[in-house]
């Protein structure tokens, strides 16, 4: 059967530590400077404060419950969501793709399997079970909501790193994973370090805006929004970039340095 790749690439350790510095609001607009479609993970949230998740993705997509599939799925610790655990650790997330938000990809035991492993977190457009007990293993997790039902009734464990859709945002094993409290960002894998790229370079300017305009309050639309890759030089934003020693010669955020 025809079928491309299941990842995209490899994001090392190091950049995955500069991806996480970022929030993932310069991740999103990085990806839409670059012209690639939205890449939030709709409606997983984090299921307590202060939560967040960096790390390659570690995916395992759900189908809905059928009896042939109940029978043919590998069973007891061959199934393949033990197989993802396994595949765990502390630079991964896993990344579950529900077949609704309502249903719940695990709970309690299941998941004391995950802190063994020291997973950095778990991401899922479902809903997850045992809500305190999660919280007290101590990694980041991210869902549609919490439930007290239990999810094998409404769907199986099919697939362990294949490519998935979750919260119709489609994620490659490899991909980084990024969540904060403003929700989940997946960066694809083949574009990473450029990604971190601009985004960093955003973080940036939207730094030095914020300071001059807490420093001389007035209207945030003399120096933002802006457009990567289009700043003008003689611009009030440029001539601001430039007291600050950020020019064309060492950014790639001015007009015709754009480098995506």
């Amino acid at each position: 059967m025809a079928t491309g790749p299941a990842s995209g690439g490899y994001v090392d350790d190091e950049l995955l530590q500069k991806l996480g510095s970022l929030s993932t609001q310069a991740l999103v607009d990085g990806l839409w400077v670059m012209g690639w479609p939205n890449a939030q993970i709709n409606g997983s949230r984090p299921i307590a404060e202060n939560m967040s998740v960096c790390g390659r993705a570690v995916t395992l997509n759900f189908v809905p419950a059928r009896p042939d599939i109940m029978q043919d799925k590998p069973p007891g610790g061959e199934s393949p969501e033990y197989e993802a655990f396994e595949l765990c650790g502390p630079n991964e997330v896993l990344v579950m793709s529900s077949v609704g938000p309502w249903e719940s990809v695990g709970g309690d035991i299941k998941f004391l399997r995950l802190m063994q492993r020291k997973l950095n977190g778990l991401v899922t457009d479902g809903s997850v079970r045992d809500t305190d007990e999660i919280i007290g293993y101590g990694f980041g997790c991210f869902a549609h909501s919490t439930t007290a039902c239990q999810g094998p009734a409404a769907m199986q464990p099919w697939e362990c790193n294949g490519v998935i859709n979750c919260g119709g945002i489609v994620v490659r094993p490899g991909d980084a994973i990024v969540g904060d409290q403003d929700g989940v960002v997946v960066v694809p894998a083949k574009v990473a370090e450029k990604v971190y790229d601009i985004a960093h370079g955003r973080e940036e300017i939207e730094d030095i805006v914020k300071e001059e305009l807490s420093k001389n309050p007035g209207p945030p639309g003399k120096y933002y929004p802006f457009m990567s890759g289009k700043i003008k030089v003689e611009s009030p934003l440029g001539q601001l970039l430039a007291s600050k020693g950020i020019t064309p010669e060492n950014s790639n955020q001015f007009e015709g340095t754009a480098n995506w």
